[in-house]
């Protein structure tokens, strides 16, 4: 299911005074390769959690949010005295919505490759109404049960892991309308009751983990909001009060310990999915703050570690909204085919590979420019200010 990952905030967007926090960009890379490795395994899985190796790639989502309220904070919390609304908005859509774009068109250009068993909707869908979900798939505005398209329940039935990123615009208007101006006092109040929502969902929700948050229906809006709102609202506290373990090789160390995080497999046996759900939300409220003081520790400098951790930030975000339509293409091809697990070892390691070089020519030679562009188009005249 389309459980990935938001990597949409990256320290780039930070004024250019500012220096950048190239580990987390770097963490946030890491993230993005394991969520995609997870969503391959799913093939092989058949929708039990308890039979997937690398199971917890999910929580790449939880740990974005967290970044993204860390990396919003820093970047904007000391700017509105000169920065407006209007302003504010148009940076995150031209950091955003360009490679949204993108990704929905890629969605629709392999969607009639992936019809057969496993998605039998597709043979029955009419290409208007592909094109009409593609092209409301471009707005990010989630779609209702009845555009769609796949049986998924997902709100873009052509590139599922959008879905973070409606959510992600819902935190950066929530920051801009009002949350930017709360006291680090009553964020820590607001922390409680979101991480008491978080263990409702994870640890006495009837799944035992914190999968969930694509479909536009009351459950799916409880899970997203629940993901949400604890990861963004620490992330802003943790960023506001200074907290920092700076530690030699922190990227290593983080990228161990997050990738650790991502691949364990399912906590406790069938009929103790409380023991999964407590090990999340210990992840989500404890290891992934974390990470990132740690991460958070060590600013832009030279040195090995960070030049591979600017290139797996530069990555992610791509990686992360492209790579989803070669997944449906991969899971639908492995379940028709009865396909064995060696011979989709080898195919999934290509179309990682595919992943990887879909996320780069698209940075190179798509995001990178345009948003270059629509930041000379609709920036030039407060930059030059």
């Amino acid at each position: 299911m389309p459980d990935t990952l938001s990597a949409a905030t990256s320290t780039s967007a930070v004024a250019p005074g500012k220096r950048h926090y190239a580990i987390l960009d770097g963490l946030r890379g890491v993230a993005a390769v394991m969520v995609v490795i997870f969503h391959l395994f799913e093939a092989y899985a058949g929708g039990d959690s308890h039979r997937q190796i690398v199971n917890h790639g999910y929580l790449a989502v939880d740990f974005f949010f967290l970044l993204s309220g860390f990396v919003i904070a820093y970047a904007y919390d000391d700017r509105w005295g000169g920065m407006t609304l209007r302003e504010f908005f148009t940076r995150r859509l031209i950091r955003l919505q360009p490679m949204i774009v993108l990704g929905s068109l890629i969605g629709a250009v392999l969607f009639y490759t992936q019809a057969g068993r496993y998605f039998p909707l597709i043979a029955a869908t009419p290409v208007w109404q592909m094109l009409l979900v593609m092209l409301l798939g471009m707005t990010l505005l989630p779609l209702p049960p009845s555009l769609d398209i796949r049986g998924w329940d997902e709100m873009h039935p052509l590139n599922g892991p959008a879905w973070s990123l409606f959510f992600e615009y819902v935190a950066n208007i929530a920051y801009a309308l009002g949350m930017r101006r709360l006291s680090n006092r009553v964020v820590a109040l607001l922390l409680v009751p979101a991480a008491a929502l978080l263990a409702d969902v994870a640890v006495f929700g009837p799944r035992g983990d914190l999968v969930g948050g694509w479909a536009l229906d009351a459950g799916g809006l409880k899970i997203g909001f629940a993901r949400l709102t604890f990861p963004f609202l620490a992330g802003m506290l943790l960023m506001r009060t200074g907290w920092r373990l700076p530690l030699r090789h922190g990227f290593a160390i983080c990228a161990v310990l997050l990738a650790a995080a991502l691949a364990l497999p399912r906590v406790g046996g069938v009929g103790q999915d409380w023991m999964n759900g407590l090990y999340e939300v210990g992840c989500v409220v404890l290891l992934f703050p974390l990470i990132v003081a740690i991460g958070a520790g060590q600013l832009e400098a030279e040195g090995r570690s960070v030049r591979i951790a600017r290139v797996f930030g530069d990555l992610s975000y791509p990686l992360y909204i492209t790579h989803y339509p070669l997944v449906y293409l991969y899971t639908a091809w492995v379940v028709d085919n009865g396909i064995p697990q060696e011979t989709g070892a080898i195919v999934g390691a290509a179309t990682l590979a595919a992943a990887l070089a879909i996320a780069w020519a698209s940075l190179r030679f798509y995001d990178a420019p345009i948003r270059r562009r629509l930041a000379q188009r609709f920036l030039r005249a407060r930059n030059h200010a």
